[in-house]
């Protein structure tokens, strides 16, 4: 019944006017609207496109998360044929009340420390692990693993965390049993290098571990909606809008140039013939969290962007910024499966390697090569950027992520170890830190048509070549240690497939037949110094406008170690905090 009279609140009429706006109720805009809702004096709607999915068991059960992909909660965005592997790849972003955290692997695994303070090196200050720290521990409510998890594996530093947070991060029930892989893993990994790691989301990733989940005491995910939401639904200055379109933005009647102003948001609740718009407007700022294919879009949409393609289908121009829709990222996924001899038993692990882990003796010169080859993804990277980001700027960026790479030797890869059944293990894994850069754009003036999404993946050696040693790796892995002899045969992608001794066009190849997206796509609207192509500036503020902001994996410029979804609470939290303080400094004038 309560459930019932509570999605009474999210259906029916919206009001003509709020403080805030916030359009997408995932990740980010839920937890930045519970915090400005905060105060009772102030106004807040989210406007989402999705329904509720509280009761779904495919999203509750994170075991059930293949269910989600293609569903009506999936936005499932096509790509373009990409060049390597001559295929279109499908990108997974959630269309539900929690977006995304409704169907990820809910992984709780926060960046390295580097990669954020890397941010100072492009010229954005404030941003590091310590100004991020609090907001990790502010959002986090982690139950400490118990006895029996602790025997299992399951470690944390309980300095690292908070206890207080909105949303739950726990160890899924686990027990150590006979034919333990776990301890086979770890005495493997370390015989080659890679150390265990006892908490994961310390700022320094590198080792083999459990990694925690967004989960409950009692396993069920838990989502934005769950943590951010549902508990405060019956707040009267909160709304959220579900199965509603944001079609575009509003400007304040005349507006045109720098600094232009957001009246509100056009919005439409129906696709096809029958669709009908309305605008809602807001008193105060208009704040984007649609995700890294859907926000770029919606300033496009709104005359925010390249005039180039707005120009092409008839929009006016009210803020020129090229790079809106560009530097997309994304990573490169493929697996290899293999049996065992005798049965064995487990959870999920994850091992987060540096590239001397995965290139060995040959890691300077693989430096040196990458390194040489820098000059010339960025003209690629320019070329391919519709005229909107300058090579200088991408060489600086590319040799900051060079330096990480090779210099402070952050992780560059990761692989997760799933026990399909008692007999197979499927491991994950990908390169963390991909060169190359894409794009997303609208393909018509139709708010409801598809955008055009370009990831370019494997457009750089690099991005492939780090995938071919991991690869290696794998194999010498599973050849190596207590895996030795416990693993008995190959079936991804198996020796007839891809020979012991194959070079590396081979695995090519097959990686290029094989892979799949990652699903952490971010940079469209990326926080840089505006003549770098930034969106974005250091308070998340569109560039051009005096009250629009985007909150959400797009203003990421470079890929980061860890899973998405612990960094974007923190930085949703860090940004609630700058938009009150703007506040607070404005009544003061």
């Amino acid at each position: 019944m309560l459930l019932s009279w509570i999605l009474l609140l999210v259906v029916g009429v919206i009001a003509s006017e709020y403080d805030y706006i916030i359009v997408g109720g995932g990740t980010s805009g839920l937890a930045v609207a519970n915090r400005l809702a905060q105060d009772p004096k102030v106004s807040v709607v989210v406007i989402e496109a999705g329904s509720s999915v509280f009761d779904n068991i495919n999203v509750t059960d994170i075991s059930n998360l293949p269910y989600t992909y293609d569903s009506p909660l999936d936005w499932a965005y096509e790509t373009t044929e990409q060049s390597f592997g001559k295929r279109r790849q499908v990108m997974r972003a959630g269309k539900a009340l929690g977006g995304t955290s409704v169907m990820n692997g809910a992984a709780y695994v926060r960046a390295e420390k580097g990669q954020i303070g890397a941010l100072r090196e492009f010229g954005i200050e404030g941003w590091d692990w310590d100004s991020l720290f609090p907001y990790f521990t502010k959002s986090e409510n982690i139950t400490t693993p118990n006895q029996t998890q602790m025997e299992a594996g399951a470690s944390i530093s309980p300095a690292n965390h908070g206890t207080h947070g909105p949303v739950h991060v726990g160890f899924m029930d686990i027990r150590k049993d006979e034919g333990d892989l776990t301890a086979s893993m770890n005495r493997t990994l370390e015989s080659l290098g890679i150390p265990w790691n006892r908490d994961l989301n310390s700022g320094n990733m590198r080792g083999f571990t459990l990694h925690p989940y967004t989960v409950d005491v009692t396993n069920i995910r838990s989502d934005a909606a769950r943590a951010y939401y549902w508990p405060y639904a019956e707040r009267s200055n909160l709304r959220v809008q579900l199965n509603t379109f944001v079609t575009r933005i509003v400007w304040q009647d005349g507006e045109k140039g720098s600094d232009i102003r957001a009246q509100g948001v056009e919005i439409a609740n129906q696709e096809g013939d029958g669709r009908q718009t309305s605008v809602v407007n807001a008193r105060r700022e208009v704040i984007i969290a649609a995700g890294a294919m859907r926000t770029p879009a919606i300033l496009e949409l709104s005359g925010v962007g390249n005039p180039r393609i707005l120009e092409k289908y008839g929009i006016p121009v009210h803020v020129n910024l090229p790079s809106v829709g560009e530097n997309l990222q994304d990573q490169l996924n493929t697996s290899i499966v293999v049996s065992t001899n005798t049965p064995v038993t487990g959870t999920r692990t994850v091992a987060f390697a540096s590239a001397s882990d995965i290139f060995g003796s040959s890691v300077q010169s693989v430096a040196a090569t990458v390194h040489r080859q820098l000059e010339e993804y960025a003209n690629i990277a320019a070329s391919e950027s519709n005229g909107a980001m300058r090579k200088e700027d991408l060489l600086r960026m590319f040799e900051i992520q060079h330096d990480l790479v090779f210099g402070q030797e952050v992780p560059a890869a990761e692989f997760v170890f799933i026990l399909e059944d008692a007999n197979t293990i499927h491991t994950g894994y990908w390169g963390l830190l991909p060169f190359a850069r894409g794009s997303v754009h609208i393909s018509s003036a139709d708010p409801m048509a598809p955008p055009v999404v370009n990831p370019n993946f494997g457009l750089f050696k690099w991005d492939v070549q780090i995938q071919i040693a991991m690869s290696k790796f794998l194999r010498r892995m599973f050849k190596s240690g207590d895996l030795n002899s416990l693993v008995s045969n190959e079936t991804l992608p198996g020796y007839t497939e891809v020979p012991q001794d194959a070079s590396d066009e081979a695995w090519k190849k097959w990686i290029g037949e094989q892979y799949t997206p990652n699903y952490h796509a971010i940079g469209t609207t990326s926080m840089l110094p505006r003549a770098m192509g930034g969106v974005v500036d250091s308070r998340l503020k569109v560039y051009g406008t005096s009250n629009v902001r985007v909150v959400d994996s797009s203003i990421q410029p470079m890929q980061i170690g860890g899973h998405p979804t612990a960094n974007l609470y923190a930085i949703a939290e860090r940004v609630s905090d700058m938009i009150k303080e703007d506040v607070t400094a404005a009544t003061k004038v």
